[in-house]
C-alpha cells in the first residue's frame, strides 16, 4: 500500500509549489526544515527532499550557511520560459491537424468559465494560476501527458512573474485570448490557432516586461 499523502514527498512538494504560487510564501522568504515538517506533520528529512524536488523545478534555492528560501524570479529567468512555452506549445498545437477536437471543448470552456469568474473575485495569484493552467489543461486534453508536465513547469515559472506584475487588465486580456484560441479549435482552423497562441504568449511576456520596467522606474 503506497504512503499516505500527506507523507509522501511529491505531495509535500507540490504543496510546497501550491503555497509559492498563492503567494503565503513570498519571494525572498527563508523556509524552515522544522517549520514545515511541523506544518505538514512530517519528519526534517521528507521536508528536505520535497526542498530539493521544488529546487529542481526553480521554485526555491537553498544559500550557502543560510538555508532554504523561495526564488525571487527575474524577467530574464521568464523570458526564457516563455520561450520554451512558445516551442512547445506551438508543437502541441500543430500535431492536433485532423484530430476530432469536440471531445475536448466542454473541458476547455469550463476553465474558460473559471477563468472569467476568477478576473473579479479571485486574488491576483489565484487569478494568474487559473490563466496558467489553460495551457497544462489544453495540452492534456490533447493527449500531451509528458508535455502537460513539463508545461507545468513553464507556466509555474512565468507565473511567479505574473503575480507580481500582471494586471487585472492583461489577465482579463490573456483570458479573451484564450477564449479565441478554443474558438478557432472549435472551428477546426488549429494554424489559427497556433497563430493565436504564439502571439498571446509574446504579449504576455511583452506586458509583463513592461510592467515590471515601469516599477523599476518609478521614483
Amino acid at each position: 500500500m503506497p504512503p499516505p499523502p500527506s507523507s509522501h514527498p511529491p505531495s509535500i512538494a507540490e504543496r510546497i509549489v501550491g503555497s509559492i504560487l498563492a503567494r503565503r510564501l513570498q519571494p525572498g522568504e527563508r523556509l524552515g526544515e522544522q517549520d514545515l515538517a511541523e506544518q505538514f506533520d512530517v519528519s526534517r528529512t521528507l521536508v528536505r527532499e520535497a526542498l530539493m524536488q521544488v529546487q529542481a523545478r526553480g521554485f526555491v534555492e537553498v544559500r550557502s550557511r543560510k538555508g532554504w528560501y523561495v526564488v525571487e524570479p527575474s524577467i530574464e529567468e521568464a523570458r526564457d520560459a516563455f520561450a520554451a512555452r512558445r516551442a512547445v506549445e506551438a508543437g502541441i498545437l500543430r500535431q492536433t491537424e485532423g484530430r476530432p477536437l469536440q471531445s475536448v471543448l466542454g473541458r476547455l470552456r469550463r476553465h474558460l468559465a473559471d477563468e472569467r469568474a476568477a478576473l473579479d473575485d479571485a486574488d491576483p495569484a489565484t487569478r494568474a494560476f487559473l490563466l496558467a493552467d489553460f495551457h497544462v489543461c489544453l495540452a492534456e486534453c490533447l493527449g500531451h501527458r509528458l508535455l502537460a508536465d513539463l508545461l507545468r513547469d513553464l507556466t509555474a515559472r512565468t507565473t511567479l512573474v505574473s503575480t507580481l506584475y500582471q494586471t487585472r487588465q492583461a489577465a482579463a486580456e490573456s483570458c479573451a485570448d484564450h477564449e479565441r484560441i478554443v474558438a478557432a479549435l472549435a472551428e477546426g482552423r488549429i494554424d489559427l490557432a497556433e497563430r493565436l497562441m504564439v502571439d498571446h504568449i509574446g504579449q504576455v511576456e511583452s506586458s509583463i516586461g513592461h510592467r515590471a520596467a515601469l516599477q523599476v522606474s518609478a521614483p
